[in-house]
C-alpha cells in the first residue's frame, strides 16, 4: 500500500529548555506521532516513535522530512563568541 502523506502534519520546532536545538513533530489525527530532532549542545541527531511499531515507509518518509526541514550541520556556539 503507497505511503499517504497527506494524512501527516508537520511542525518545526526549535527547544532551548532542557536541550538546544530544532527539529520536526510530525502528528496524524492531531497527535504527535514522531518527533526527530538535531541537539546542538550533544552533537545528536535522535528520533522518537509515540508507538513501538511504525511501518518502515513511515519512518523512512520522517527521515526524509527531518533532511529535508532542518540543516544538516550542528550549531558550534564556541563560533559565535
Amino acid at each position: 500500500m503507497p505511503f499517504d502523506r497527506s494524512e501527516y502534519d508537520v511542525v518545526v520546532a526549535s527547544d532551548t529548555g532542557t536541550r538546544d536545538g530544532i527539529g520536526v513533530e510530525i502528528s496524524r489525527d492531531g497527535e504527535v506521532i514522531c518527533e526527530i530532532f538535531r541537539d546542538d549542545t550533544d552533537k545528536t541527531r535522535t528520533v522518537w516513535l509515540a508507538d513501538k511499531e511504525a511501518s518502515l515507509d513511515e519512518v523512512e518518509w520522517f527521515i526524509q522530512i527531518f533532511k529535508e526541514s532542518i540543516p544538516w550541520d550542528f550549531i558550534n556556539y564556541s563560533d559565535l563568541e
